[in-house]
């Protein structure tokens, strides 16, 4: 399907937004309309009242400066809030459900609340801030290609099977609302059958709750570099005060990564 020319927009004009009221609106009928506005040249939306939708920003394919939309969200969407989004802005003002960012290949996710299980299954590009905790098998199948890196930052814990199957980009945990770092992980399994990617966590973890597959060392000055930055992508995200930024700047993170490309190669393969 074709899609239908972008409006131009006048040099130094400021975007207006668009206000949708979503109140026992259908996901798909919802949806539908902030594509049908985007088509007309509407790059900002925001969205209220928002009770269980899925699918937000799945179908802004094919639009002209895609990466100039920005959703906000008022209310808890549905599962797979981005799922296959191309470069579209969410910003939640609450907490999301299951699947977000499911395979997603470019753009930003900014969550205000916690967010749901599976969260970036499979995704391949874009960036994803967590204020709060996150569910079970977070960042499965991640992978990269070339330049393409997805991230995701997550302020506070996460469940188990944390970075299961992980096949590349980046996971930060920043353990954000716990007192004193503990030496062990509340999540167990983490990083199963991981063989690729990393994954920096702030405190340390017991070897114990890793998967036979992963391995620890401390990051190093890039790393610690790329830390840094999204640790202040997070800080600037959600407001956090300058006292509190400096801390998570300055914290010390362990690396997880894997210890084999191919860690079930002699079980499926001889």
């Amino acid at each position: 399907m074709r899609a239908v020319a972008r409006k131009h927009v006048p040099p130094g004009r400021v975007p207006s937004t668009v206000t949708i009221d979503a109140r026992g609106v259908h996901h798909k009928d919802l949806n539908r309309r902030i594509r049908s506005l985007a088509l007309e040249g509407h790059d900002r939306f925001e969205v209220l009242n928002v009770f269980g939708q899925r699918y937000f920003g799945t179908n802004l394919w094919g639009i002209e400066n895609r990466r100039d939309i920005r959703i906000t969200v008022h209310g808890t969407p549905g599962s797979d809030l981005g799922a296959f989004m191309d470069g579209p802005s969410i910003e939640v003002k609450g907490n999301v459900q299951d699947a977000t960012g499911n395979t997603m290949n470019a753009g930003l996710i900014v969550v205000h609340g916690n967010a749901g299980d599976v969260l970036g299954y499979g995704m391949r590009g874009g960036e994803i801030y967590v204020r709060g905790n996150v569910g079970y098998r977070v960042g499965i199948h991640m992978k990269e290609y070339r330049d393409l890196i997805p991230t995701i930052v997550i302020g506070g814990t996460t469940q188990d099977f944390f970075g299961e199957y992980m096949a590349g980009g980046r996971i930060i945990v920043l353990n954000r609302f716990i007192p004193e770092i503990p030496d062990s992980r509340q999540s167990y399994f983490i990083g199963t059958g991981m063989h690729g990617g990393s994954i920096f966590i702030r405190g340390q973890v017991d070897p114990d709750r890793m998967g036979a597959e992963v391995g620890v060392e401390e990051p190093d000055r890039e790393e610690s570099r790329l830390i840094r930055h999204f640790v202040d992508g997070y800080c600037r995200h959600f407001n956090i005060g300058k006292e509190e930024a400096r801390t998570l700047r300055e914290a010390r993170f362990c690396k997880l990564h894997a210890k084999s490309q191919r860690p079930y190669g002699k079980l499926y393969a001889y």
